[in-house]
């Protein structure tokens, strides 16, 4: 709800702004100053933040499961189906490469494909989760470690709203930018100077 009610009163402070000038959208929308722009995207960003951070820390979802060949784990509503593992050969590396297939109620949405990597330098195991963006959601798929030629630890985990987060931040660092690029800030500055100069000679 605060979330909800910063964004709200943002964009009402704007269409009020805007509704008392009888010219048309355009002009209405050029007559608004660069601050105050920024004041509102910078409002806007805390409401977008402030939710990305309360579904996340409310609703997020996370498994690890023992997985073999075709078995099928759901999280958050959605299915992941274990397909298997292959060698892979990076440049640098060697892979064993898992293949989880991703779907909603029957329908398959894409194959997620995470890797334990070991580098032919360090000799060390890296593990590379299998990320899934989207505009309401984050799927993060890896694999852990084999238990035998068919079966792998998997950890599954759904994350709503997590890019939400940063792009309040964006929105937020956005409408400082706005704000300090305002003119009249600008001419404040610059007469700042002039104006300590003549109280120091009265």
């Amino acid at each position: 709800m605060l979330g909800l009610w910063t964004i709200a009163s943002s964009l009402a402070y704007l269409f009020f702004r805007l509704r008392g000038n009888s010219a048309g959208l355009g002009a209405r929308l050029a007559s608004v100053p660069r601050a105050q722009w920024g004041m509102v995207l910078a409002h806007a960003g805390i409401g977008v933040f402030i939710l990305g951070v309360t579904m996340v820390k409310t609703f997020e979802s996370a498994s690890d499961v023992r997985m073999s060949v075709g078995e099928t784990t759901t999280v958050g509503g959605y299915a992941f189906k274990f397909l298997g593992v292959e060698e892979y050969q990076g440049p640098n590396f060697i892979a064993a490469r898992g293949k989880l297939e991703v779907s909603v109620d029957g329908k398959v949405l894409r194959t997620m494909e995470p890797e334990k990597r070991v580098y032919t330098v360090q000799r060390m195991p890296m593990t590379e989760a299998a990320i899934d963006t989207g505009i309401f959601r984050d799927l993060y798929v890896s694999l852990g470690e084999p238990l035998d030629a068919q079966t792998w630890v998997v950890r599954v985990q759904h994350k709503p709203l997590v890019d939400w987060i940063w792009w309040g931040c964006l929105l937020m660092a956005l409408g400082g930018l706005l704000a300090i690029s305002d003119r009249r800030y600008r001419l404040a500055s610059a007469q700042q100077p002039a104006a300590d100069a003549l109280a120091r000679t009265v």
